[in-house]
């Protein structure tokens, strides 16, 4: 996606991309400090009071006032003195804080085009929400999830994943310029209105290489044929694009409107921090209580155990055996689902059951060839199978589908580029990982150190030990699915050199 960069002294901050260059170099700054020094540099001079710095760095989250403080403390690390010796940070005292150094706007660095691929290409770009009603925001974006993933169980399309489409949401861009940066020759685009019991949709595929509207329609219906309209929506693109329809097996669709509402809104929430997936965790439990046939809220209740186990540090054995039987009971009601599928397969295989876990993996692509989250968690069993090249197509598949990714996509691609001795490149992507850069620190520093960089990898050991303390080479070593010992043993190895706990 295209968008500004920011330079200052020997600095050039790229949004867009998530980096931040000292004279061309990578500058190993976390998420939340890259959202507050954009921030402040986006208004230079000017006083940004507390509340609006911790809205940038922590939208819709309520967090305390010192998180805040440490961040801009790190910050002021990591930049230094500016040339004359200050700070590039003021502090304005029960103000806030100001940026006080010179900015240049530079244009957007220019992003290689991704090719066509041979297959029809589409991307859902999220439907507008034209209620006056706020609340029905997440309305919209569950009709667009949806439809994002009706189209890509289609195997003769090639379906941009949702993350991707949303980084678009709210933002006014030309189709072309989206197209280009998403790599796809069409676009679907529209908007949804909810009130009294009705929903009025407008949907209109574009050309984007002609402009050319292929096919546009309106529907007003009731709102209990919402999913029937997003069948019938469907059905009238891959005709377009495909010429004959293909159906797909049927999905397993919510019963009860308001559970639906809740795992839309439940499942923005699993991983952006413990507090928000207990509110998640409330909304799926909800959702099941109102629609027990409903298999995707089983899906993301899985989903959300497995991210309190692997992300927040919640117990193991619970939460890994919780999320199985949750998986479990997801596939059972919807055997039909690829999400369900690849998320009871990763289970699986962190159970070391590996024949089943990769035959529900292969089930998970034949059902949707597009799903990009299945192509990168294969590409991490995969790799701790041994098979290092495979997962390393596995993982560029994921990115291709998935231009922009969330950022676990990062740390699954440096491990991979560790495991084949790629050290420079594993650095290289390891330092773009920010939302779980505690997690990524380990195979960063295990990548420094095989590169002889050992204060540099000592330095992020000391940084990963700060948010896991308790960790051991040799426990992580039994908890990860591992199936070849030679991959094992380097990775073991290359953790012993950078000093991380035996």
């Amino acid at each position: 996606m295209q968008g500004s960069r920011f330079a200052f002294g020997p600095f050039v901050l790229d949004p867009g991309a998530g980096t931040l260059l000292r004279n061309d170099d990578p500058v190993a700054v976390g998420y939340r400090g890259l959202k507050l020094l954009e921030a402040l540099v986006g208004r230079p001079g000017e006083i940004l009071s507390k509340a609006e710095l911790m809205d940038a760095a922590w939208p819709g989250t309520a967090v305390e006032e010192g998180n805040l403080t440490v961040q801009i403390a790190q910050l002021r690390k990591l930049l230094g003195p500016s040339a004359d010796g200050g700070e590039w940070i003021s502090t304005v005292p029960r103000v806030g804080y100001r940026f006080t150094g010179a900015i240049e706007q530079l244009g957007s660095a220019k992003r290689k085009p991704l090719p066509l691929p041979s297959k029809p290409s589409i991307a859902v770009l999220p439907f507008v929400n034209f209620s006056n009603d706020p609340e029905q925001e997440s309305f919209a974006d569950g009709l667009t999830e949806d439809l994002i993933t009706d189209l890509s169980r289609t195997s003769g399309l090639f379906v941009i994943a949702r993350n991707s489409a949303f980084a678009y949401k709210g933002k006014a861009m030309d189709v072309r310029g989206i197209a280009q940066d998403l790599g796809v020759r069409y676009l679907l685009e529209g908007s949804a209105r909810r009130a009294a019991g009705r929903v009025r949709i407008n949907a209109q595929l574009v050309d984007a290489v002609s402009g050319e509207h292929l096919w546009a329609e309106r529907f007003d219906r009731s709102l209990e044929d919402i999913f029937a309209v997003q069948d019938e929506v469907t059905s009238k693109i891959v005709e377009a694009l495909l010429g004959r329809l293909r159906a797909p097996p049927p999905r397993n669709r919510p019963k009860n409107l308001e559970a639906y509402d809740l795992c839309v809104r439940a499942r923005k929430l699993i991983d952006d921090s413990p507090q928000t997936a207990r509110e998640a965790h409330l909304m799926l439990t909800r959702a099941i209580s109102l629609d027990p046939g409903y298999a995707e809220a089983f899906r993301w209740l899985a989903m959300n155990h497995w991210m309190r186990w692997v992300h927040w540090g919640e117990p193991i054995e619970s939460n890994r055996s919780v999320a199985l039987q949750l998986a479990r009971k997801a596939v059972a009601i919807d055997p039909n689902d690829a999400g369900c599928r690849w998320v009871l397969a990763n289970l699986l295989a962190y159970e070391r059951n590996f024949a089943e876990a990769d035959a529900e993996f292969a089930k998970a692509i034949e059902l949707d060839p597009n799903e990009a989250d299945t192509w990168a968690t294969l590409s991490d069993i995969a790799v701790l199978a041994g098979r290092v090249e495979e997962g390393m197509e596995h993982i560029r598949k994921a990115f291709r589908l998935n231009p922009f990714p969330a950022s676990w996509y990062f740390l699954t691609l440096g491990q991979a580029q560790y495991a084949a001795g790629e050290y420079e490149a594993a650095v290289e992507t390891l330092r773009r990982d920010e939302t779980y850069r505690t997690s990524s620190r380990r195979f960063l520093a295990a990548s420094l150190a095989q590169l002889g960089r050992l204060d540099e990898a000592r330095a992020e050991v000391e940084l990963f030990l700060v948010g896991n303390p308790h960790f051991t080479t040799r426990h992580w070593a039994t908890t990860e699915p591992f199936r070849d010992a030679a991959t094992l043993e380097h990775f073991v190895d290359g953790f012993r050199k950078a000093g991380l706990p035996e």
